[in-house]
């Protein structure tokens, strides 16, 4: 929401009573560096299991470098889904995100989960390419 639509529905409601100003107010309020609002809790989320992908796919990797014709395709799936989703949940914080950074969309965090998503996608893509290629 603008700025002027928020104060036009402050001073519509400025004839209810000075609680309804005040909600406008804050809501107009810059975000403080440390406080989680929900766009900065999914992109920790999407980043989280985008980074979960990432070490399941590495481990999986070191696993069919070791073992030839045992690459571990589980780990592949898990990694694929995991970068998957965490891309996903990035893309989402990226494209629902009304300001740039320091506002308390999460922006910053939906790239790093969109990148680490795709680093998962990655490494799940080339251990399912080696098992295929080994077995």
């Amino acid at each position: 929401m603008s700025v002027r639509v928020l104060s036009s529905v402050a001073d519509v409601f400025g004839a209810v009573g000075p609680a309804a100003q005040e909600a406008a107010h804050v809501l107009v309020e810059p975000v403080g560096a440390y406080a989680m609002t929900a766009g900065r809790l999914w992109s920790v989320v999407g980043a989280l299991v985008g980074l979960a992908g990432v070490v399941v796919g590495g481990l999986a990797l070191a696993r069919s470098v070791r073992r030839v014709g045992h690459g571990g395709r589980r780990g592949a799936v898990v990694a694929l889904v995991a970068g998957l989703v965490g891309a996903g949940i990035g893309g989402m914080v990226v494209a629902a995100a009304e300001g740039g950074p320091g506002t308390g969309y999460g922006i910053v965090g939906g790239y790093v989960a969109l990148v680490v998503g795709v680093v998962a996608m990655g490494l799940g893509g080339l251990v399912a390419t080696r098992s295929r290629r080994t077995a």
